[in-house]
Protein backbone atom coordinates (compact mmCIF):
# COMPACT_ATOMS: atom_id res chain seq x y z
CA UNK A 1 0.00 0.00 0.00
CA UNK A 2 3.07 2.45 0.63
CA UNK A 3 4.59 2.13 -2.36
CA UNK A 4 1.18 2.43 -4.04
CA UNK A 5 1.10 5.60 -2.26
CA UNK A 6 4.29 6.30 -3.43
CA UNK A 7 3.67 6.13 -7.15
CA UNK A 8 0.19 7.97 -6.89
CA UNK A 9 2.64 11.08 -5.62
CA UNK A 10 5.01 10.70 -8.42
CA UNK A 11 2.36 10.59 -10.94
CA UNK A 12 0.69 13.48 -9.55
CA UNK A 13 3.61 15.55 -9.37
CA UNK A 14 4.33 14.83 -12.81
CA UNK A 15 1.16 16.43 -13.85
CA UNK A 16 2.77 19.86 -13.05
CA UNK A 17 5.64 19.96 -15.51
CA UNK A 18 7.88 23.58 -16.33
CA UNK A 19 7.64 25.17 -19.45
CA UNK A 20 11.35 26.17 -19.98
CA UNK A 21 12.26 28.50 -23.17
CA UNK A 22 15.78 29.10 -23.87
CA UNK A 23 17.95 31.64 -25.21
CA UNK A 24 18.47 29.53 -28.01
CA UNK A 25 14.41 29.73 -29.05
CA UNK A 26 13.84 25.99 -27.53
CA UNK A 27 10.30 26.13 -26.30
CA UNK A 28 9.13 22.72 -25.03
CA UNK A 29 7.66 21.21 -21.40
CA UNK A 30 10.08 19.65 -19.05
CA UNK A 31 9.10 17.29 -16.31
CA UNK A 32 10.95 18.04 -13.25
CA UNK A 33 9.95 16.34 -10.43
CA UNK A 34 13.18 16.89 -7.88
CA UNK A 35 14.42 20.02 -6.62
CA UNK A 36 18.08 22.22 -7.90
CA UNK A 37 18.70 21.33 -4.00
CA UNK A 38 18.48 17.52 -4.21
CA UNK A 39 19.82 17.30 -7.95
CA UNK A 40 22.63 19.35 -6.46
CA UNK A 41 22.96 17.08 -3.57
CA UNK A 42 23.24 14.13 -6.36
CA UNK A 43 25.46 15.77 -8.52
CA UNK A 44 27.93 16.29 -5.87
CA UNK A 45 27.66 12.53 -4.22
CA UNK A 46 28.30 11.21 -8.06
CA UNK A 47 31.10 13.61 -8.39
CA UNK A 48 32.60 12.26 -5.25
CA UNK A 49 32.14 8.86 -6.09
CA UNK A 50 34.00 9.68 -9.29
CA UNK A 51 36.72 11.01 -7.41
CA UNK A 52 37.13 8.19 -5.34
CA UNK A 53 37.17 5.79 -7.67
CA UNK A 54 39.46 7.13 -10.33
CA UNK A 55 42.11 8.34 -11.25
CA UNK A 56 42.63 11.93 -11.15
CA UNK A 57 45.42 13.70 -13.11
CA UNK A 58 48.65 14.88 -11.80
CA UNK A 59 49.29 17.44 -14.33
CA UNK A 60 48.90 20.78 -12.88
CA UNK A 61 48.92 22.46 -16.34
CA UNK A 62 45.44 20.36 -17.37
CA UNK A 63 43.94 21.33 -14.56
CA UNK A 64 44.84 24.65 -14.81
CA UNK A 65 43.35 25.42 -18.14
CA UNK A 66 40.57 23.24 -17.85
CA UNK A 67 39.35 25.80 -14.64
CA UNK A 68 40.40 28.70 -16.47
CA UNK A 69 37.82 27.90 -19.24
CA UNK A 70 35.29 26.72 -16.49
CA UNK A 71 35.42 30.23 -14.94
CA UNK A 72 35.10 32.23 -17.85
CA UNK A 73 32.17 30.48 -18.77
CA UNK A 74 30.49 30.14 -15.93
CA UNK A 75 30.61 33.78 -15.53
CA UNK A 76 28.10 34.35 -18.65
CA UNK A 77 25.87 32.05 -16.72
CA UNK A 78 22.53 32.70 -15.02
CA UNK A 79 23.55 34.43 -11.60
CA UNK A 80 21.90 31.43 -9.59
CA UNK A 81 25.10 29.27 -11.15
CA UNK A 82 27.28 32.11 -11.55
CA UNK A 83 26.97 32.65 -8.64
CA UNK A 84 27.81 29.41 -6.83
CA UNK A 85 31.10 27.37 -6.72
CA UNK A 86 32.33 25.46 -9.50
CA UNK A 87 34.61 22.48 -9.05
CA UNK A 88 36.77 20.87 -11.49
CA UNK A 89 38.91 17.97 -12.22
CA UNK A 90 40.78 16.42 -14.69
CA UNK A 91 40.66 12.08 -14.72
CA UNK A 92 43.76 10.38 -15.89
CA UNK A 93 41.60 8.83 -19.05
CA UNK A 94 42.49 8.65 -22.08
CA UNK A 95 39.16 8.58 -23.51
CA UNK A 96 38.07 12.22 -24.89
CA UNK A 97 35.69 13.35 -22.92
CA UNK A 98 33.68 15.45 -20.38
CA UNK A 99 31.17 15.87 -18.22
CA UNK A 100 29.32 18.39 -15.85
CA UNK A 101 27.08 17.59 -13.08
CA UNK A 102 24.65 19.57 -11.17
CA UNK A 103 26.03 21.14 -8.07
CA UNK A 104 28.82 23.02 -10.13
CA UNK A 105 30.68 19.94 -11.23
CA UNK A 106 33.03 19.91 -14.48
CA UNK A 107 35.47 16.54 -15.07
CA UNK A 108 37.38 16.70 -18.31
CA UNK A 109 39.53 13.68 -19.40
CA UNK A 110 42.99 13.75 -20.31
CA UNK A 111 42.27 12.14 -23.50
CA UNK A 112 40.55 15.60 -24.42
CA UNK A 113 43.38 17.32 -24.91
CA UNK A 114 44.81 14.84 -27.48
CA UNK A 115 41.97 16.04 -29.83
CA UNK A 116 41.68 19.60 -29.13
CA UNK A 117 43.76 22.37 -30.62
CA UNK A 118 42.80 25.56 -29.13
CA UNK A 119 41.02 26.49 -25.74
CA UNK A 120 37.99 27.50 -28.02
CA UNK A 121 37.78 24.12 -28.96
CA UNK A 122 37.79 22.74 -24.48
CA UNK A 123 35.28 25.55 -24.26
CA UNK A 124 33.07 24.28 -26.64
CA UNK A 125 33.18 20.41 -24.94
CA UNK A 126 33.01 21.85 -21.75
CA UNK A 127 30.20 24.85 -22.65
CA UNK A 128 27.83 21.79 -24.26
CA UNK A 129 27.81 20.15 -20.96
CA UNK A 130 27.51 22.93 -18.85
CA UNK A 131 24.53 23.53 -20.84
CA UNK A 132 23.19 20.25 -19.63
CA UNK A 133 22.97 21.57 -16.23
CA UNK A 134 21.45 24.42 -16.95
CA UNK A 135 18.91 23.14 -19.11
CA UNK A 136 18.28 20.57 -16.05
CA UNK A 137 18.22 17.39 -18.14
CA UNK A 138 19.80 15.73 -15.20
CA UNK A 139 16.23 16.26 -13.47
CA UNK A 140 14.83 14.79 -16.45
CA UNK A 141 16.90 11.15 -16.27
CA UNK A 142 15.69 10.87 -12.98
CA UNK A 143 12.52 12.41 -13.34
CA UNK A 144 11.45 9.72 -16.12
CA UNK A 145 12.89 7.30 -14.06
CA UNK A 146 11.00 8.40 -11.09
CA UNK A 147 7.90 7.98 -13.11
CA UNK A 148 9.28 5.01 -14.34
CA UNK A 149 8.91 3.39 -10.55
CA UNK A 150 12.95 2.82 -11.14
CA UNK A 151 13.49 5.88 -8.93
CA UNK A 152 11.00 5.19 -6.05
CA UNK A 153 14.20 3.33 -4.30
CA UNK A 154 16.42 7.05 -4.84
CA UNK A 155 13.81 8.87 -2.61
CA UNK A 156 16.49 7.90 0.09
CA UNK A 157 19.24 8.25 -1.72
CA UNK A 158 19.52 11.62 -2.53
CA UNK A 159 17.75 12.86 0.73
CA UNK A 160 20.03 11.55 3.11
CA UNK A 161 23.44 12.81 4.14
CA UNK A 162 25.22 9.79 3.10
CA UNK A 163 24.39 6.81 0.90
CA UNK A 164 25.60 3.24 0.37
CA UNK A 165 27.83 2.13 -2.61
CA UNK A 166 24.78 0.76 -4.00
CA UNK A 167 22.74 3.87 -3.75
CA UNK A 168 25.70 5.55 -5.10
CA UNK A 169 25.88 3.81 -8.09
CA UNK A 170 21.83 4.06 -8.49
CA UNK A 171 22.58 8.00 -8.54
CA UNK A 172 24.98 7.86 -10.85
CA UNK A 173 23.38 5.76 -13.31
CA UNK A 174 20.37 8.43 -12.89
CA UNK A 175 22.64 11.04 -13.60
CA UNK A 176 23.85 9.90 -16.70
CA UNK A 177 27.32 8.51 -15.71
CA UNK A 178 28.39 4.89 -15.98
CA UNK A 179 30.56 2.78 -14.53
CA UNK A 180 33.99 4.93 -14.91
CA UNK A 181 34.40 8.60 -16.23
CA UNK A 182 35.42 7.21 -19.59
CA UNK A 183 31.66 5.74 -20.09
CA UNK A 184 28.79 8.39 -20.25
CA UNK A 185 24.92 7.58 -20.84
CA UNK A 186 23.30 9.29 -23.86
CA UNK A 187 20.89 12.13 -23.51
CA UNK A 188 17.72 12.56 -25.57
CA UNK A 189 18.17 14.22 -29.12
CA UNK A 190 16.32 16.97 -27.89
CA UNK A 191 18.47 17.35 -24.71
CA UNK A 192 21.78 17.15 -27.19
CA UNK A 193 20.23 19.60 -29.65
CA UNK A 194 19.86 22.07 -26.43
CA UNK A 195 22.82 21.58 -25.35
CA UNK A 196 24.62 22.19 -28.60
CA UNK A 197 22.49 25.72 -28.92
CA UNK A 198 22.86 27.03 -25.43
CA UNK A 199 26.73 25.74 -25.40
CA UNK A 200 27.60 27.50 -28.50
CA UNK A 201 26.27 30.61 -26.84
CA UNK A 202 27.66 30.22 -23.73
CA UNK A 203 31.32 30.07 -25.22
CA UNK A 204 30.58 33.32 -27.78
CA UNK A 205 29.22 35.13 -24.40
CA UNK A 206 32.56 34.26 -22.64
CA UNK A 207 34.66 35.58 -25.46
CA UNK A 208 35.27 32.38 -27.29
CA UNK A 209 35.27 31.97 -30.80
CA UNK A 210 31.75 30.02 -31.20
CA UNK A 211 32.85 28.44 -35.33
CA UNK A 212 35.52 26.45 -33.21
CA UNK A 213 32.51 24.30 -31.92
CA UNK A 214 32.54 23.04 -35.40
CA UNK A 215 36.34 22.42 -35.67
CA UNK A 216 35.92 20.60 -32.51
CA UNK A 217 33.67 18.13 -34.20
CA UNK A 218 35.59 17.73 -37.18
CA UNK A 219 38.56 16.87 -34.68
CA UNK A 220 36.79 14.72 -33.00
CA UNK A 221 35.86 12.55 -36.18
CA UNK A 222 38.74 12.59 -37.33
CA UNK A 223 40.75 10.95 -34.08
CA UNK A 224 37.69 8.12 -34.53
CA UNK A 225 39.38 7.48 -38.56
CA UNK A 226 42.72 7.05 -36.25
CA UNK A 227 41.58 4.44 -33.79
CA UNK A 228 38.61 3.23 -31.98
CA UNK A 229 35.94 5.95 -31.96
CA UNK A 230 35.92 8.29 -28.96
CA UNK A 231 33.00 6.84 -26.49
CA UNK A 232 31.75 10.40 -26.81
CA UNK A 233 30.65 9.93 -30.65
CA UNK A 234 28.77 6.76 -29.95
CA UNK A 235 27.00 9.28 -26.91
CA UNK A 236 25.99 11.98 -29.30
CA UNK A 237 23.66 12.27 -32.01
CA UNK A 238 25.68 12.15 -36.19
CA UNK A 239 28.25 13.85 -36.23
CA UNK A 240 27.77 15.35 -39.43
CA UNK A 241 24.08 16.82 -38.57
CA UNK A 242 25.76 18.18 -35.66
CA UNK A 243 28.54 19.66 -37.37
CA UNK A 244 25.91 21.12 -40.15
CA UNK A 245 23.91 22.68 -37.74
CA UNK A 246 26.58 24.45 -35.33
CA UNK A 247 28.36 25.85 -38.77
CA UNK A 248 24.23 27.21 -39.47
CA UNK A 249 24.27 29.23 -36.22
CA UNK A 250 27.86 29.92 -35.75
CA UNK A 251 27.93 33.28 -37.96
CA UNK A 252 25.02 34.74 -36.29
CA UNK A 253 26.81 34.19 -32.64
CA UNK A 254 29.67 36.14 -34.20
CA UNK A 255 28.10 39.46 -32.93
CA UNK A 256 28.24 38.60 -29.32
CA UNK A 257 31.90 36.74 -29.60
CA UNK A 258 33.14 40.19 -30.93
CA UNK A 259 30.76 42.36 -28.18
CA UNK A 260 32.61 39.69 -25.62
CA UNK A 261 36.43 40.50 -26.58
CA UNK A 262 35.33 44.29 -26.85
CA UNK A 263 34.11 43.80 -23.03
CA UNK A 264 37.31 42.51 -21.94
CA UNK A 265 36.17 38.88 -22.35
CA UNK A 266 39.61 37.77 -23.37
CA UNK A 267 40.19 33.97 -21.88
CA UNK A 268 43.73 33.14 -22.08
CA UNK A 269 43.85 29.68 -20.51
CA UNK A 270 46.18 28.06 -23.42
Amino acid sequence: MEILMKRSLVLMAALTTILVVSPASFARRQLLLVSNSQMDQMGAEAFDKLKASDKLSRDPRRLAQSRCVVDALVAVLPPQMSRQPWEVQVFDDPNPNAFALPGGKVGVNTGMFSVIRSQDELAAVIGHEIAHVTSQHANERVSRQMLAGVGLDMLGAYTGSKTSPERAKLIMGAMGLGAQVGVLLPNTRKQEAEADARGQEFMARAGFDPAQAVTLWQHMMSASKNGAPPQILSTHPDPQNRIRELARRAPGLQADYRAARSGGRRPACF
